[in-house]
This record gives structure tokens, C-alpha cells and sequence, in this order.
């Protein structure tokens, strides 16, 4: 979403009139993020500040993906020692996890790690404690930092990883979140979709558009984002379709449909 259809705080002029181009089309839509600091419910506000009306079915973050993971690959795993958000443990203690206390008592079958802005330091330690002792650990998303137009840099869930990894000497037995492929499972089961009818649209090489590739879905490459066209003129393997914005996207969907349509 950031960096797509809008940043930060600021639409982009092209969104809306994109976002109706879709429906009129019937094409439908996700809003898909790596971010797990925030629930679907504060992502639905967020974009409803925005200008943007969506409903919940639309919303799919790195936490559904990592509890649709979990649920599936790791049943057992129902005691979690979490570093997340509140809205990330909301989302975790709906889905049926229980959550343990900062507590050498209370044992856990797996740490999970998130882009946690409300980290401590007695918590990072006891996750690696956790670690330290065998239990498996799980992360929500790869990311680094976490893009802002604020003059700060934002440690994301992969550098607090990379701290638990070098205390441990242990990686995370799953990343989920872009560029995984899994992230876009829970869309196309819901959606009854192949991977082929789903265009992953996104600003970002090495998370959308090598998720997309990973996945078999038509990768889009946005360029009001982080990617510079240098970089797009560069990359390999090359991007399905390079756009300005995803206003020239709809462009291109609306004569597509034209010419399928005559």
C-alpha cells in the first residue's frame, strides 16, 4: 500500500480514480501490507482517513498470513511468546493463540517475532532466552525498516531478528510476509484464484515483484515508491510490467478490456 497508493499520510491523486477503474471493470482488489504492527481493523481506519472504503475481506497482512501458516504447518504451536503490537496480539489471541507473560515459568511452544514498537529490552531478552533453549521461532516479515516520512529510522522485524539470530546463533525457522510466496495463499484460497489471474502490484523489487515471480502471479512495478526506473531498466530477472503509477495501470486495463471487449 505505501508507496503504491499512497505515502505516508498522502494519497496520490491517481488512487481513487485507479481504485473505481477496478470496480467498474470487475476486477476485485486486496490491500495486501508486510506490516503487522497494525490489525485490519486499524488498517480499514487508516484508509477510510484516507479516502479509501474498504471491508475487512480486502485487508490481508503478514500476520494472517503467519497465523494461517502456523494454524496449518505448526497445529501444535498454541502457546506464544510474542514480540508484536497490541493490535498483533489482539489479532494472535482472536485467532486462538494463547500469549505468555515475560515469565521463566511460563514455557512456550514457539517465539514469534513482528515489527514490535512497543519493544523492551526484558522482552528481547526473554525471547532469546526462549530461543536459546530450543523452542522454534517464527517471523512475521523480512523487512528491515519500516518506510516513514518522519526523520527517524524505523527498526523492523527483520533487524530485530538479525539481533535474536547473532544472540542465539539461530535463524527463524519461517519468514512469512513478501517476498514468501505463502503471503498470497490465503488471497487466492479465498478468492478461488491461480496464481495466474492475480497481478501483484507493489513499488518494491525484492519483496513484490520477487514474491510475484516466486508465486507464478503477474509482477507490477509501480514507480512512486522506492524503485527508481534505473533500477527497473536493471533489474533481473525484469519485472512483468513497469508503470509510472497505478493510474497508467488502469489505463492499460481499461483499452485491454476495450480491445477484449470489440
Amino acid at each position: 500500500m505505501d508507496g503504491t497508493l499512497y505515502r505516508g499520510n498522502t494519497l496520490f491523486e491517481v488512487t481513487r480514480p485507479f481504485l473505481e477503474r477496478l470496480h467498474s471493470l470487475g476486477i476485485g482488489c486486496t490491500f495486501l501490507t508486510n506490516n503487522p504492527s497494525k490489525s485490519v481493523t486499524d488498517y480499514l481506519a487508516h484508509l477510510e482517513r484516507l479516502g479509501i472504503n474498504a471491508d475487512r475481506s480486502q485487508i490481508h497482512t503478514s500476520t494472517q498470513a503467519t497465523i494461517e501458516y502456523l494454524c496449518a504447518q505448526w497445529p501444535a504451536v498454541q502457546r506464544l511468546f510474542v514480540l508484536g503490537t497490541p493490535s498483533m496480539a489482539n489479532e494472535l489471541a482472536a485467532a486462538g493463540f494463547e500469549l505468555l507473560p515475560d515469565d521463566p515459568q511460563a514455557v512456550p511452544d514457539a517465539v514469534l517475532v513482528g515489527f514490535d514498537m512497543t519493544l523492551t529490552y526484558p522482552r528481547l531478552c526473554r525471547a532469546a532466552w526462549w530461543i536459546a533453549q530450543g523452542r522454534p521461532w517464527f517471523a512475521t516479515n523480512p523487512d528491515r525498516v519500516c518506510p516513514t516520512d518522519q526523520p527517524t529510522v524505523l527498526v523492523d522485524c527483520g533487524s530485530i531478528c538479525a539481533a535474536l539470530a547473532t544472540a542465539t546463533g539461530s535463524s527463524p525457522l519461517a519468514v512469512m510476509g513478501k517476498p514468501d510466496p505463502n503471503m498470497l495463499e490465503g488471497i487466492l484460497r479465498r478468492h478461488k484464484l491461480a496464481p495466474h489471474q492475480l497481478a501483484m502490484v507493489g513499488d518494491r523489487l525484492y519483496t513484490d515483484i520477487e514474491m510475484a515471480r516466486r508465486a507464478g502471479a503477474l509482477g507490477v512495478l509501480v514507480l512512486t515508491g522506492e524503485t527508481t526506473p534505473r533500477d527497473a531498466a536493471v533489474a533481473s530477472p525484469a519485472p512483468d510490467l513497469v508503470v509510472q503509477d497505478v493510474g497508467e495501470l488502469g489505463s492499460l486495463l481499461e483499452e485491454a478490456h476495450a480491445r477484449h471487449q470489440g
